[in-house]
């Protein structure tokens, strides 16, 4: 695991020089930088497997720039900010970021969602999925085998490695009543606030994406106060 790359960018100095020493004495090859133009840098020349991307960067939006990094890669990604808004850790995970903390943050709980993240990434990464790899349901076909989403019109649904991954748990669990522990344990991103509204945003965008009408949605059902419900594979 600690053979891995993580790339900070902060423009905070002391915050940056502090991470980058952290995690190096953990045993993580680190690169830290300040800016969005040294990001792209850094990511065209290396190979990298985590992103630390502070929000409020002095030449661009944080936001931007993680919505730019994941349409073009799967390594992960957590925000990092100084504000609490509820907005901004929901439109990041919305754009494809794994986690988001905020400063003054613990390293020792920074290092463990790391570490964390990286794990789940490998073993999805490295592991066959063993079931079956073709789901047919409401006019869509997935093909689990290639994360490739055909929707009715028969275009390729794009679809994020969390969506991806919550949609998967869902076909190989049809009829089930899922709560939000057990689908949260099986995503990459993986939070430690219990108010965690991850799997929320992420039922949201898989409605929007799938349902015939979103705001009645019949795919992916809310069961109060239990979690949710899939009820579309075709037999």
């Amino acid at each position: 695991m600690k053979t891995h790359h993580i790339l900070i960018v902060e423009d905070e100095a002391i915050t940056r020089t502090k991470l980058a020493g952290y995690f190096e004495s953990e045993g993580y090859r680190v690169s830290a930088v300040s800016c969005a133009r040294e990001m792209r840098i850094v990511i065209n020349q290396e190979d990298i497997s985590m992103l630390l991307l502070d929000i409020n960067l002095p030449d661009e939006s944080g936001l931007l720039l993680a919505r730019e990094v994941r349409a073009k890669s799967k390594m992960g990604i957590v925000l990092v900010t100084g504000k609490t808004d509820d907005i901004d850790r929901i439109v990041g995970l919305e754009i494809g970021a794994d986690d988001y903390v905020t400063k003054p943050f613990n390293p020792r709980e920074l290092l463990a969602r790391v570490t964390n993240l990286l794990r789940r990434i490998h073993e999805h990464s490295e592991t066959p999925i063993q079931h079956k790899s073709i789901y047919p349901f409401d006019g869509l076909l997935l093909d689990a085998s290639r994360r490739h989403l055909l929707g009715r019109d028969k275009q390729e649904i794009k679809l994020t490695r969390a969506e991806f991954e919550l949609l998967l748990v869902f076909m190989t669990h049809p009829g089930q009543v899922l709560n939000r522990d057990r689908l949260l344990s099986q995503v990459t991103h993986r939070s430690w606030d219990p108010n965690d509204r991850t799997i929320d945003v992420l039922i949201m965008r898989l409605r929007r994406k799938m349902e015939r009408d979103y705001k009645h949605p019949v795919l992916f059902t809310t069961v109060h106060g239990e979690g949710y419900l899939f009820s579309g594979l075709d037999e």
